[in-house]
This record gives structure tokens, C-alpha cells and sequence, in this order.
């Protein structure tokens, strides 16, 4: 069974802990961890997935009219 540095056995253990402990200090109290946000991470992406989905909705005729145009100046 392989072991990982977080286990004791495992010869990189003190050295993890070492740089754990060096972070937590120089980071200092200011320093957030944000691991557990989740929900807003998910809330956020589904938002921009909804926003994308009604612009393109709306404005799909301009959205490839203005598509067609830009490349067309390219090519000329």
C-alpha cells in the first residue's frame, strides 16, 4: 500500500508539516482558505451558463452578423 506524505510513516511527512507550519505563519490571519465554497463557485457558473444562454438567445442574428462581418474584413 502506497503511503502519503500526510501519514507519518511516509518519509516526506516531517517535511509537509515543516512547510505547513511555515505557510500558516507567514501567511499570517489575513489569509482565507476558500476550499469550501462550493456553492457559490457552482452558483456562479450556472449564472454565466444562464446569462451566455439568454444573450444568445436574444441576440443570435446580430451575434452572427457581426461574426460574418469581422472575418470577411480579415480575408479582404
Amino acid at each position: 500500500m502506497t503511503t502519503t506524505p500526510r501519514e507519518r510513516g511516509h518519509p516526506m511527512h516531517h517535511l509537509t508539516v515543516t512547510i505547513a507550519r511555515w505557510y500558516a505563519v507567514l501567511a499570517g490571519p489575513g489569509v482565507r482558505d476558500d476550499r469550501g465554497d462550493v456553492p457559490g463557485w457552482v452558483l456562479v457558473t450556472v449564472m454565466t451558463a444562464g446569462l451566455v444562454a439568454v444573450i444568445w438567445g436574444v441576440a443570435d442574428d446580430q451575434l452572427v452578423d457581426l461574426l460574418r462581418s469581422a472575418l470577411n474584413s480579415v480575408r479582404n
